[in-house]
């Protein structure tokens, strides 16, 4: 459904299993920039009033998502610890066209939002199945929904609203860029590491 051209090695699960306190934080604040994301979005493209609505709930959901990783963080008795720097998502915004028309940008900033959902999708999809915590099991099972629900919203609207981009063979050359990138990463505590 995802048409990642690369599936996480399931192996990666237990690596971040070794340090639940790393890979809690890492995902924290990958949901504050999915928040972040989502309202750049809209700032933007106010014009869209279906746009506003559908992603302003996402915004309000990806920041309970990050309340929600953020309690299970205090829970377990770690700490929240700083904001870490993604260089997965850092490699997918050097894609993102910036020279075309404004309509170009807005499809383009829709799909890397879409890439990014569905890559985590997939990596939730790992770890709900392969790591031993029952609890962090049936969170990360119950988030994989979500986030493919993200990622089909972010290609609906690229596909509604695009006049100047065949999104179809853009959307491809997302997926072969991210299935080049993707070999780099899977071997550290982060959600797209």
């Amino acid at each position: 459904m995802l048409g990642l051209k690369l599936a996480t090695d399931p192996r990666w699960a237990k690596i971040a299993e070794e340090n639940l306190e790393e890979i809690l934080t890492d995902h924290a604040w990958c949901e504050q920039k999915a928040a972040s994301n989502a309202i750049h979005l809209i700032v933007y493209n106010s014009e869209h009033e279906d746009l506003v609505s559908e992603l302003t709930e996402i915004a309000i959901e990806e920041m309970q998502h990050f309340q929600m990783v953020h309690n299970i963080i205090k829970e377990r008795g770690y700490e929240l610890g700083r904001e870490r720097k993604d260089d997965y998502v850092n490699q997918l915004v050097k894609f993102n066209k910036k020279d075309g028309s404004r309509n170009m940008a807005f499809v383009d900033r829709l799909l890397f939002a879409a890439m990014i959902e569905a890559r985590s999708c997939e990596r939730f999809r790992v770890l709900s199945q392969n790591i031993n915590d029952e609890e962090l099991s049936k969170f990360y099972h119950d988030l994989m929904v979500s986030e493919a629900n993200h990622y089909m919203t972010f290609l609906k609207f690229a596909k509604k609203y695009s006049t100047d981009v065949d999104v179809d063979k853009r959307w491809k050359e997302w997926l072969e860029f991210e299935g080049n990138l993707i070999r780099s990463y899977g071997n550290n505590q982060a959600i797209h590491g």
